[in-house]
């Protein structure tokens, strides 16, 4: 039987855990292709775009967080990082150069179908409408976030000129987030149910990360932030003014 959900990319040099995890992929509906290392993913790139990469990060051959750096640069595809140490340094990183999600190796095969399934939701964007006739037309919903405005419609973050600032989806949901309750005090696990961005190992860690992506992309100064501003032992709050 042919898959026909998600295409998802299988990247690790260890044939025989690319070859369980593949397996497992496609016995729950996945279409799945399997890649030795980073020059196997990036020729496989050239000829087919996965929906989502499961990447480990410990090879020989290229380390996965510099193909993190390289992809993410590139390419909005979701990344789940698979790691047999579990450091949390690693982790850190990942999640500063944009990867989605990671899970600790040997994983457990259901919860990475859960995770795989969580980040594709979050990575969905909506089908496109016909243009609307400009009797319909209704104002585009954007939110003005220090230096860039968010457009909520057409999920991107530009600046006053029209450039577009790169934006992974989860830095989507908590913009749209905060956007949703600005100037409310928002806790870290309340930012993470609002942006399905869930993470049970070590969530303050994994919200403090995204947040500091995101005020290096909206903030004149990151180093003191002015619209996304932290609430000491609580979370975070949006000042649309600015303080």
């Amino acid at each position: 039987m042919t898959a026909t959900g998600p295409h998802i990319a299988v990247v690790d040099d260890e044939a025989d855990a690319r070859a369980m995890v593949g397996d497992y992929l496609r016995l729950h509906g996945f279409d799945v292709a399997l890649c030795e290392g980073g020059r196997a993913l990036r020729a496989y790139l050239q000829i087919r775009k996965p929906d989502l990469i499961v990447l480990d990060l410990n090879m020989p051959e290229e380390d996965g967080l510099s193909i993190v750096r390289d992809l993410k640069a590139k390419s909005p595809i979701p990344i789940i990082m698979l790691t047999a140490t579990a450091s949390p340094i690693d982790r850190v990183v990942g999640l500063e150069l944009g990867a989605d999600d990671y899970l600790p190796k040997p994983c457990e095969l259901r919860e990475l179908v859960a995770r795989v399934r969580s980040v594709l939701r979050r990575a969905q964007v909506a089908p496109a409408s016909p243009p609307p006739t400009p009797e319909s037309a209704a104002p585009a919903r954007t939110v003005r976030f220090g230096t860039k405005w968010l457009e909520l419609d057409a999920l991107r973050l530009r600046d006053d000129a029209g450039v577009e600032q790169p934006l992974t989806r989860s830095e989507f949901d908590l913009l749209k987030a905060f956007a949703d309750h600005p100037k409310r005090a928002l806790s870290r696990e309340r930012l993470l149910d609002l942006a399905d961005a869930r993470d049970p190992d070590a969530f303050d860690r994994a919200i403090d990360v995204r947040i500091n992506r995101i005020r290096k992309k909206v903030e004149p100064d990151p180093a003191n932030p002015r619209y996304i501003r932290t609430v000491r032992g609580l979370g975070y709050i949006f000042r649309p003014e600015g303080d």
